[in-house]
């Protein structure tokens, strides 16, 4: 299945790639629905120091942010530093796991983010794709929303 989401953030490409490369910054897209760790011992790794075609290793995700219920065997397949990212990964839940995330500048204060997700559940849980696909759209829509409020919200703007 293919979902894809856009979303215009009114911020530079150079900021906004900033932000999304950082766990900081993908755990604040998340929030509240949950978050995603990174391996023992690679903490400090971002989207932008991760070793292309190298797998990180399991990235657990967690129900609000407490509950493990997944992880993403972590592989980068291609980076364009500053402008996007291709992750190809398997997960406990799926088989495959494609996710293409591009930064298009919009003049110089604005850019479009566009989130192109492909997955496959694994076999015994197929029958979910109806349901699943739905909510990786919500999912995604709702990290675009919180990317666009970090760049709009004063509060979060002086902290970054």
């Amino acid at each position: 299945m293919i979902v894809e989401r856009a979303a215009v953030i009114d911020a530079p490409a150079e900021r906004v790639w900033e932000r999304i490369v950082t766990q900081e910054g993908i755990n604040d897209e998340l929030r509240p629905w949950m978050t995603m760790s990174m391996p023992r011992g690679r903490e400090s790794l971002t989207v932008d120091t991760i070793p292309v075609g190298t797998p990180v290793g399991r990235c657990w995700m967690r129900l609000f942010g407490v509950v493990p219920f997944d992880y993403d065997n972590l592989m980068l397949v291609e980076l364009w530093p500053g402008r996007g990212f291709h992750e190809e990964s398997t997960m406990a839940s799926m088989r495959l796991w494609r996710h293409e995330r591009t930064l298009e500048p919009q003049g110089e204060t604005k850019t479009l983010v566009r989130d192109r997700l492909t997955f496959e559940m694994r076999t015994p849980l197929r029958w979910l794709t109806p349901v699943v696909g739905p909510a990786v759209g919500a999912l995604f829509s709702h990290r675009q929303r919180r990317l666009a409020r970090h760049f709009t919200d004063p509060a979060r703007r002086s902290r970054t």
